[in-house]
């Protein structure tokens, strides 16, 4: 077996409006609703979010509030993205900083999002 990539992954909620307004309103994310299911889409994948924990099965085995840490991969200048963070009220929990991801070096912000998902805003060089 050979790994393309990532297609998308959950996260649980506690607060659907919360949610949306940080993945759509803040990081422009696109929502769908369809049948009950939420997702967020962004080029190549998306997040689909569930408002109850094991809402749909089958489901990790302890889905919990704000227990994700996760990288996203933006095509801004990570200035830009801080400025723009900053006009829209959030503070990052760090300065930008250097680290290494899949591809080779990067420029990394953490965010948090409402639930506490730890949420790194990369780009690389």
């Amino acid at each position: 077996m050979k790994i393309k990539n990532i297609d998308h992954f959950v996260i649980t909620t506690a607060d659907l409006q919360s949610c949306l307004d940080f993945y759509v309103g803040t990081l422009g994310m696109e929502h769908r609703e369809s049948n009950g299911h939420h997702n967020l889409y962004f080029p190549g994948g998306k997040i689909s979010i569930h408002t109850k924990k094991g809402e749909f099965q089958p489901a990790a085995l302890n889905p919990s509030y704000g227990s994700q840490d996760f990288c996203l991969i933006i095509d801004d200048d990570l200035e830009n993205v801080q400025q723009e963070l900053a006009a829209k009220g959030i503070t990052p929990l760090t300065d930008i900083v250097e680290r290494h991801g899949a591809n080779g070096a990067m420029r990394s912000l953490y965010v948090r999002d409402p639930d506490g998902n730890l949420v790194e805003l990369s780009s690389y060089h």
